[in-house]
């Protein structure tokens, strides 16, 4: 086999930096999305009509084209339609919170329905208006139902963010890209870039697995 990783050995500061600059958009997107779509999962389960059926415009049109699609669109469109030269940095965080939104408000939307309706009836009729109710006694008991979904998008969306590599953002996977195309051997950077997404993931992975067990223990 044809390997040598003692080429890399230099370059490893450089790509390592690139955890950072990933690291940096995901959870600002991650941030945005768990609020976006929170607020989206509120209104699917509104009794309005019109912000039901526009939560599910969004989440229907979000969910249903590619990720890197939006992306490249909130790229190239934006400076080609209102003349504002976004950032690469920019374009990642819109992209990716937008869409990660749409999942997660379906995800959100289905916890809060799998709470016992009792529980709400017992509000309404103890007058706790909804904003608090919704805060207070809904959504804690919906978090603990929901949390390896959420846990798991949000895994996702941290292996999805080598996609920001096609608009030139130095994420990890750009970085690796340009070792490789620098010492003319592509194996060997993308497969440590490999390496640290698993370990990335991994930790996520554990640290969802901890949280869970302690939502479970505060019952």
């Amino acid at each position: 086999m044809n390997l040598d990783f003692t080429q890399i050995v230099p370059y490893i500061p450089f790509m390592l930096e690139g955890i950072l600059a990933t690291l940096k958009f995901v959870i600002i997107s991650i941030f945005i999305g768990l609020v976006l779509g929170t607020l989206l999962a509120l209104c699917k389960i509104t009794k309005t009509p019109f912000l039901k059926w526009l939560a599910d415009a969004y989440t229907s049109i979000f969910r249903g084209t590619p990720l890197i699609l939006q992306l490249m669109l909130i790229y190239f469109a934006i400076p080609q339609l209102t003349g504002y030269d976004i950032t690469a940095f920019l374009s990642a965080i819109l992209a990716f919170g937008l869409n990660s939104a749409a999942y997660v408000s379906e995800i959100i939307r289905a916890g809060i329905l799998a709470v016992d309706r009792g529980q709400t009836e017992a509000a309404e009729a103890l007058g706790v208006p909804y904003k608090p109710m919704m805060l207070n006694i809904i959504l804690p008991q919906a978090l603990k139902n929901i949390l390896p979904a959420l846990m798991n998008e949000f895994i996702t969306l941290t292996k999805e963010s080598a996609i920001v590599s096609v608009i030139g953002y130095l994420d990890l996977m750009r970085r690796a890209q340009i070792v490789g195309s620098d010492i003319y051997r592509n194996f060997e950077p993308l497969l440590f870039a490999g390496l640290v997404y698993w370990v990335l993931v991994y930790i996520l992975t554990s640290l969802g697995k901890v949280v869970e067990r302690r939502l479970r223990q505060s019952d």
